[in-house]
């Protein structure tokens, strides 16, 4: 299989790397991070006259890309970044209206990649401990529509958003995965009440509740019963985009780790000459390596169905998990106390390693997923 990404892709890559390099660098970005709206709509704008969602995209969405390689070049740049602006939500939501969505929801892919709609994904509830089928928010028949009760937790820039994408029981028990349904909600809709907060990695999230939420017919995704299949093509691609963001992070820690270790003197020697400090970046660096293979496997993989797909995703960010957390480890380690101040950047990209971990799925429980799809596909 050829890796090497297309001349459109490299493109993009070098126009997103272009832009944040002279309009997203550290300063701003961390104005942008610890502001009181935890994202800046004119950058969003500006991201989006790029085209950059528009990669997330098949023509028949209207976009120009839509392959696992377009997402994965696009969340590289921005984990590059630490961009806090909500990409990851636009390309889940997106995916899943694209996927399941009538001709109304499709209409909102249009105005996600020109930037005039920002949409949140709203699955994870308190308690689910990151199972995909633990849903206890309920949608009920109410005339020709519905009505929604239940709530949501860590819905990024949830405060902000124009609609929110979200998950609700129909049928069935609160673990089955038959019987869930996918609604489209604008969050000004009245019963809706978010209550937003300070991310420790940048940025906002709120808990969203629903009480008595009346919908009209049109709001539902696909068919009655059946957003789980919705949920895992759409957050599959989450999947890819998280690893790559977090190949994107690591690539500048270790940048700046190896910077360090060049300039930092100690008994009048560069402090990267100890031999000790050069196993352990070594170590390092191999395990980036090994992280940016998990993340190709996993854009490779994504725009299959079946077993195959989800290990493939599962073990990416198992991975990712692991050797982010690593990375930040030895990182910090590696600079000593400076390491851990606020006004280096390393910290940052360190916070956002093990962050990205807890979206979407954390190592252990993607490791016994793995282990389960795999027992599975054996029975």
């Amino acid at each position: 299989m050829n890796f090497q990404h297309t001349e459109d892709r490299r493109m993009l890559a070098d126009s997103l790397n272009r832009f944040i390099a002279e309009q997203y660098a550290f300063d701003a970005r961390d104005k942008i991070a610890r502001s009181e709206e935890g994202y800046s709509r004119e950058m969003w704008q500006r991201f989006c006259e790029l085209g950059i969602i528009g990669a997330f995209f098949d023509e028949a969405a209207g976009g120009f890309g839509g392959d696992g390689f377009d997402v994965s070049v696009v969340f590289e740049a921005l984990g590059r970044g630490l961009v806090v602006e909500p990409f990851l939500d636009a390309l889940i939501v997106g995916r899943a209206l694209a996927h399941a969505g009538n001709a109304k929801q499709r209409g909102i892919i249009a105005k996600l990649i020109d930037g005039a709609t920002i949409a949140s994904f709203a699955h994870d509830e308190p308690g689910s401990h990151y199972e995909r089928a633990r849903v206890s928010t309920r949608a009920a028949r109410l005339g020709d529509g519905w009505v929604l009760n239940g709530a949501k937790g860590v819905v990024q820039l949830g405060e902000h958003a124009d609609v929110l994408l979200v998950s609700a029981r129909t049928s069935g028990g609160e673990q089955d995965e038959a019987g869930i349904s996918l609604f489209v909600v604008p969050r000004d809709a009245k019963g809706v009440t978010l209550r937003g907060y300070r991310k420790i990695d940048g940025g906002r999230a709120a808990e969203v509740s629903l009480d008595g939420v009346k919908l009209e017919a049109d709001a539902l995704v696909g068919t009655e019963g059946g957003g789980y299949a919705v949920l895992t093509h759409a957050i599959g691609y989450g999947l890819v985009a998280l690893a790559s963001e977090a190949v994107g992070a690591m690539d500048v820690a270790k940048e700046h780790t190896l910077e360090y270790l060049r300039t930092r003197k100690q008994f009048g020697v560069p402090i990267g000459t100890f031999q000790a400090l050069q196993h352990r970046m070594a170590d390092v660096l191999l395990e980036i390596e090994q992280a940016r293979s998990a993340a190709i496997n996993a854009a490779a993989a994504v725009g299959e169905s079946g077993v195959a797909r989800e290990r493939a995703l599962s073990a990416a960010k198992y991975s990712i998990g692991r050797i982010g957390a690593r990375v930040a480890e030895e990182s910090i380690q590696m600079h000593g106390g400076i390491g851990m101040t606020w006004e280096l950047p390393l910290a940052h990209y360190a916070k956002r390693l093990v962050m990205i971990d807890h979206q979407l799925g954390d190592e252990d429980h993607h490791l016994a997923r793995y282990i389960k799809l795999g027992r599975a596909s054996l029975a």
